[in-house]
């Protein structure tokens, strides 16, 4: 049987595709109606989280299966590599939005309408938001990279939706005074404005994955909390933390932690406290871990060379 932390995210999950599914289907209709390129790139990206979202209700449960012979790294590469996917199409179908928005402005603009897009934008906005509410608050601790996407996507699309709206808004004003020629340019700017602002997290998400599928470690910051916390943890059982290997997979952080015990023997006892609360210092930082902690010999071999040098 699925434990409750499979089943929660699933559940958030299947709320936030069905509350994608609402929200995809009126902008669909809404840009037919309307011909407006803003509101088509809001459709790129809620209809580009949906056809991703649906594949990762088949995933999360491989993702909280154990380690195999097979799978040493379990599923947790899959995860990055879907993330990947998902960002690289976003990117893809965002810049050929904005090379469409470009050539509509050189061909003379979109006149469109913005009291219609001005009020159907504000509404979707105020039901993002709410939607983000709601799935914060059945989260709650359960806090993974995918439900993180998904919140983050929802106050995106909140933002986004809103700041079209106020564009519409003052579109209407300028359409009654001497800037009236503007109007027809407003709806494919729009659309330009908002992919620059929305390119950043394609980007960002992609470099990061890629970073995670080749095994390399993490962001500098990462490392330094690592390492501070693998120090603290030693210094107070009497060991010494000599090294610390970081790599990330998806959600989960390997942490090979090497360590120098200060003394000619190694108490076993110790060394289990220190790996559980150093296990449980770090899952209060990182939301998956996985904790190896390994005696450094090329460390014990210098110091029995010095030894043997006296």
């Amino acid at each position: 049987m699925e434990n409750e932390k499979i089943k929660g995210e699933k559940r958030i999950l299947k709320i936030s595709i069905c509350g994608t599914i609402t929200f995809v289907l009126a902008e669909v209709i809404c840009a037919i109606l309307t011909r407006s390129m803003a509101l088509l790139m809001d459709c790129v990206y809620d209809g580009t989280d949906l056809l991703m979202a649906i594949p990762f209700l088949i995933l999360i449960p491989r993702l909280y299966k154990p380690l195999t012979e097979h799978r040493p790294y379990g599923y947790s590469q899959v995860e990055s590599f879907f993330l990947l996917i998902k960002y690289s199409a976003l990117l893809f179908l965002t810049l050929m939005l904005v090379k469409e928005s470009v050539e509509t402005i050189i061909e003379g603009g979109n006149p469109v309408s913005a009291g219609a897009i001005a009020i159907f934008e504000i509404c979707v906005s105020a039901g993002c938001l709410a939607m983000m509410l709601l799935l914060r608050g059945l989260a709650k601790e359960n806090m993974t990279p995918t439900i993180k996407a998904e919140l983050f996507l929802w106050k995106l699309s909140a933002l986004s939706t809103l700041g079209v709206g106020v564009a519409f808004i003052i579109n209407i004003f300028m359409s009654h005074g001497s800037l009236a020629w503007v109007c027809p340019y407003v709806d494919p700017a729009v659309a330009i404005i908002c992919a620059i602002f929305l390119l950043r997290e394609p980007v960002q998400m992609i470099i990061e994955s890629v970073r995670n599928l080749i095994l390399f470690a993490p962001k500098k910051e990462v490392m330094d909390k690592v390492e501070a916390i693998a120090k603290e943890k030693c210094e107070k059982y009497g060991f010494e933390s000599t090294f610390c290997e970081v790599i990330k997979t998806g959600r989960r952080y390997w942490i090979n932690v090497y360590y120098y015990p200060n003394a000619k023997a190694v108490d076993l006892d110790i060394l289990n406290a220190l790996d559980a609360e150093l296990e449980a210092a770090l899952e209060d930082e990182f939301e998956d871990v996985w904790l190896e902690m390994i005696m450094d010999l090329l460390e014990y071999r210098d110091e029995k060379k010095k030894r043997k040098a006296k």
